[in-house]
């Protein structure tokens, strides 16, 4: 019906007329047989089993990773500037199209995930093999609920499409206090753990993933019934470190050597990416490959197109790092290494892009058309960077990686979604708990070595460590991964007023004058010439006024066709004892 078409539900309906659509992005990992699939006669054996779950890695999220995963988190929380974005003011409303996109996205999630594993239960397979498939099905569907509740708060819980569709009740759906949908996500995530191998195929999740994923959401969960009184459910508190250390000890999973060698492509199915999207240029349904490279870089960095130029790191960011866009390249500090890994500034290189031209210089990207054709005139951020996470380069370089060509807004980069040096600074916020600090040798350790590797020439190893401690920590690390929003987010949960100041003491704004500074630095030098400020003409913009920061912005709008189809979602939370009302 139209109203059907409205609503982000219209998704329970819409994973029953998967059929072998579920395939579609088979390419990920292992290919089955090119035979005709159906319900009928698919789930025959164990490579059917297995490849069932393959979508769940891709094409589901795909308007997510479009559409929410840097607006919401990254814009948001102040990392990324994108001019007069509603996400940067906090005046995004439910008729945003971004949000019914990222809305609609994570309930196909859930929808496919729910039809997938409740098949999978008559499938003519070993145990093992469903086993797995199933885990992984859980894993994912967790992972949609987690990220639902900690945009939209309460929501509603769709545990059965089918049943729900046989009930004809999908638009009378209430919303589920925001508690109960944490203790969902965490049974749900119980059932996965159990389910799951402790190896499965590189790439696919695992145990140690599954576990790493509920370290996470115990500290998330640990502060939702806290009322702001700034103290933590210990028990929840307790149960983050206790699986984050099961992950750090007995994963057998190390942190890479290098931190910029996590997002090469070469290394999308490495140990440290404990769950991501894996994606892959090479199908007839775009919305198997990534297209953050279109999303974030700038017009003219790869053959196709691609429209980052104006979102951009944001100052903010840039200071967190202990840089500025006014510093002279040549003396800015490099302590972290993270910096460049995750923006790129004047005088920066980058030899894993345009190999084919003997690497990337940005400066020369700006300013050389000869060298870069296809790219605007100078500088267009706004804040003197642009994003260097999620980039392949160009085609050549991304051939050169994963034998075959990228494609518009498609290429086979990972998308990392938890990472191992996640979970280290989990075990160390979650050991702080509500102390604010801690000596204990092991957070230490794990906090330690996520700052180490990114500092290789410092040594100083703390004794002791503080919750801002690891709060910068995260930032760093994890910056424009789609994290930061939601750390602020559970700081909400307990301690509102400090997550408010956060975000009221940022620089969100732009400079001005940073495009002739640039200019003038390269044409007078090749890069190399005198960097002259002149402080009337090149400042950062304190005139444009500071969004209002309310308690209300930790929690978005539903989506109007939501709400219009289904009115309850206007209505209260209803309580619910999930693991009464549910099971798998």
């Amino acid at each position: 019906t139209k109203n059907m078409k409205l609503s982000n539900f219209k998704y329970i309906a819409f994973a029953l007329l998967l059929g072998g659509t579920f395939t579609s992005c088979e390419d990920f990992l292992d290919r089955p047989n090119e035979d005709s699939y159906n319900d009928a006669n698919y789930y025959a054996n164990d490579d059917q089993v297995k490849v069932s779950t393959n979508s769940l890695y891709s094409s589901p999220w795909y308007d997510f990773l479009s559409r929410g995963y840097y607006k919401i988190p990254e814009v948001m929380s102040g990392n990324l500037y994108m001019g007069q974005s509603p996400y940067l003011t906090f005046t995004v409303n439910g008729s945003d199209p971004d949000i019914t996109s990222a809305s609609n996205s994570l309930w196909a999630v859930n929808a496919q995930a729910n039809t997938i594993y409740n098949r999978l239960q008559t499938a003519n397979a070993s145990e093992s093999a469903k086993n797995t498939a199933m885990g992984e099905c859980l894993a994912w569907k967790a992972m949609a609920y987690f990220y639902l509740v900690r945009i939209w708060g309460d929501v509603p819980i769709v545990h059965n499409n089918s049943s729900e569709i046989a009930a004809g009740d999908y638009n009378n759906k209430y919303k589920v206090k925001a508690a109960d949908v944490y203790e969902y996500i965490v049974m749900t995530l119980e059932k996965a753990i159990d389910l799951l191998p402790n190896t499965n195929t590189a790439g696919r999740i695992d145990k140690w993933g599954a576990k790493g994923l509920l370290a996470k959401v115990y500290l998330a969960k640990s502060g939702i019934n806290c009322n702001g009184n700034g103290q933590r459910d210990e028990n929840d508190l307790a149960k983050a470190a206790e699986l984050a250390k099961d992950v750090i000890d007995n994963s057998g999973k190390k942190l890479m050597e290098k931190y910029e060698d996590i997002f090469k492509g070469e290394n999308n199915n490495c140990d440290e990416s404990l769950i991501g999207w894996r994606w892959t240029a090479d199908q007839l349904n775009y919305t198997c490959g990534n297209c953050l490279t279109s999303e974030l870089a700038p017009a003219g960095f790869c053959e196709y197109q691609s429209w980052g130029d104006w979102t951009a790191p944001s100052v903010d960011l840039e200071e967190a790092f202990g840089v500025t866009p006014l510093q002279n390249p040549s003396s800015r500090p490099a302590t972290d290494e993270r910096r460049k890994a995750t923006m790129m500034m004047a005088g920066d290189t980058y030899s894993q892009w345009w190999q084919d031209k003997g690497g990337f210089d940005y400066l020369k990207f700006l300013h050389d058309k000869k060298y870069a054709p296809g790219s605007n005139d100078g500088l267009q951020s706004g804040t003197g960077a642009n994003i260097a996470k999620h980039l392949y380069g160009n085609d050549a370089d991304h051939v050169k990686t994963f034998g075959r060509s990228a494609g518009k807004q498609s290429s086979d980069l990972s998308t990392h979604v938890l990472r191992l040096a996640d979970v280290y600074l989990i075990y160390a916020e979650a050991k702080i708990g509500n102390a604010g600090s801690t000596s204990d040798a092991s957070a230490i350790d794990a906090y330690y070595q996520v700052w180490h590797r990114a500092r290789p020439t410092l040594f100083d190893k703390p004794s002791s460590i503080t919750l801002d401690d690891v709060l910068k920590e995260r930032r760093l690390e994890l910056a424009l991964e789609g994290d930061y929003w939601f750390d602020l987010v559970r700081m909400s949960y307990y301690n509102v007023e400090k997550a408010m100041n956060i975000i009221k003491n940022q620089k969100r704004n732009a400079y001005n004058g940073l495009a002739d500074l640039y200019k003038a630095y390269y044409n007078k030098g090749n890069g190399n010439g005198p960097w002259d400020v002149d402080e009337s003409k090149m400042f950062y913009d304190t005139s444009t006024p500071k969004p209002n920061v309310t308690t209300s912005i930790f929690q978005l709008p539903f989506p109007q066709g939501d709400v219009v189809y289904n009115p309850h979602l206007m209505e209260e939370a209803q309580h619910v004892d999930v693991r009464e009302a549910f099971s798998y």
